[in-house]
């Protein structure tokens, strides 16, 4: 419990390499160094980085998305005692598509100091080698897995102008391409794999049905896919703000129209045949 004399400690959100380990700034490692813990998303995969700069005797703890909420409480508890907390992810930004934004909020309901220590971002750093317009861009991070639910996100980005940036593990690189294709069509993509590594590769091409040929590239390591917005002339088709089947003939009913006429004009409004709507209206019957 803080004390009134007692002065709150500052949180640093710390950039670390997403690859290559020279691109770690000398300001991230000397805040590693004076903080007096490291909450990380894996504390092995830190120490190694801790450990190759030549950072010893940190108290070092997890902070992942499975302990999020009693891990940033725990950060805040610290940092009001007056402690200096850093945050850290595996690789790049704490927060971009990782742990760190609840921490940040908490910390700010607290009026504790957040400290930025920028550094590398894989989406940022694919964007920039892309090729792709890089004035305008969007980041979408992770697409959900279940496939139904993945074209309906993509399908609310169908006519999205500026370029968008998603990631994506190695084993669902090939169906989340395809769904792409389905619904943006064949639009021109990259696919960046291995940065800043020894293995750096950028794929481009144009998105199919098959997706984007690998070649001889292997589909190794988190993957950041970069695609082409739609085009300009490309225009969104105007949404159907039509009452559902059901309440709309309810409404005519309501208003004085015949039943039957009700039916009849509102299969022509929907784009359906009068059939469908009755076959609406029977089994809507049977439920009540």
């Amino acid at each position: 419990m803080q004390t009134q004399n007692q002065v709150a400690g500052k949180l640093y959100l710390v950039g670390t390499p997403i690859g290559n380990l020279e691109d770690i700034t000398f300001r991230a490692v000397r805040v590693l160094r004076e903080v007096d813990f490291i909450a990380a998303e894996d504390t092995r995969h830190t120490r190694k980085l801790l450990t190759h700069f030549d950072i010893v005797g940190k108290d070092l703890f997890s902070y992942h998305e499975h302990n999020e909420r009693d891990a940033a409480r725990q950060i805040m508890e610290r940092v009001l005692r007056g402690e200096h907390g850093a945050v850290v992810s595996d690789a790049g930004m704490p927060g971009i598509s990782d742990p760190g934004q609840e921490v940040v909020q908490l910390a700010i309901a607290s009026e504790i100091d957040v400290v930025v220590v920028p550094g590398p971002s894989a989406g940022i750093t694919a964007l920039c080698g892309s090729g792709i317009a890089t004035d305008a861009f969007s980041f979408y991070g992770f697409l959900p897995r279940e496939t139904n639910r993945r074209k309906q996100v993509l399908e609310a980005l169908q006519y999205r102008k500026e370029t968008m940036i998603f990631y994506e593990a190695p084993h669902r690189i090939e169906k989340t391409l395809q769904a792409m294709h389905e619904v943006f069509g064949e639009r021109f993509v990259v696919i960046a794999r291995e940065l800043t590594k020894i293995h750096e590769d950028f794929i481009r091409g144009v998105l199919t049905k098959e997706g984007v040929s690998f070649a001889e590239s292997p589909k190794k390591g988190e993957m950041v896919i970069v695609v082409q917005g739609a085009e300009e002339t490309a225009k969104e088709p105007a949404k159907n703000t039509l009452l559902p089947i059901i309440d709309h003939v309810q409404m005519l009913v309501n208003q004085g129209v015949d039943r039957k006429e009700a039916m009849r004009e509102v299969a022509k409004l929907h784009g359906v045949s009068r059939r469908d709507v009755y076959q609406q209206l029977l089994l809507e019957d049977k439920n009540k």
